[in-house]
């Protein structure tokens, strides 16, 4: 449904920070996407050099990017909260991790999502994240500009 240059042109997030690869399948309120987990990503590394898995965090970011680019809009999402959040596997190189975000509530901000990454069907990680709307973009480079401004 999403390919990554319409991912690109969504997020923006770039890599090694993109970490959703292509978005499945979408309606109001479920989204499914899907991870491509490499050896060449530069976490593994040192997370860990004999046994790579990926970071728990990372997982958890990839669930809020798929977020973002459903319901996220123009200006996107900032993560609010996280709840329940549990590592049920690890994720590690060959993985393709299977992202599903579905809407909790969006009646008012905060928003909340139940949010699942599998792997070959088995959940890796699931939990709760809680988004707020990001203001728009030229008032975010205006609040850096005066940040700059009161630094000179």
């Amino acid at each position: 449904m999403l390919d990554s240059k319409e991912i690109r042109r969504r997020l923006p997030h770039r890599y090694p920070m993109l970490l959703v690869d292509r978005v499945t399948e979408a309606t109001p309120e479920r989204v499914l996407g899907q991870k491509y987990v490499t050896a060449n990503e530069p976490y593994f590394r040192g997370h860990f050099p004999s046994a790579p898995v990926m970071p728990g965090v990372l997982l958890m970011e990839s669930m809020f990017q798929l977020i973002w680019l459903h319901w996220g809009g123009e200006h996107g999402f900032h993560l609010y909260g996280v709840k329940k959040l549990k590592l049920r596997r690890s994720v590690i190189p060959g993985d393709v991790l299977e992202l599903e975000a579905t809407a909790l509530d969006m009646t008012e901000e905060p928003w909340r999502f139940k949010c699942y990454g599998r792997v070959e069907g088995k959940v890796a990680v699931e939990g709760e994240l809680i988004v707020r709307l990001r203001a728009p973009k030229c008032s975010q480079e205006s609040s850096l500009e005066q940040r700059e401004v009161a630094k000179t």
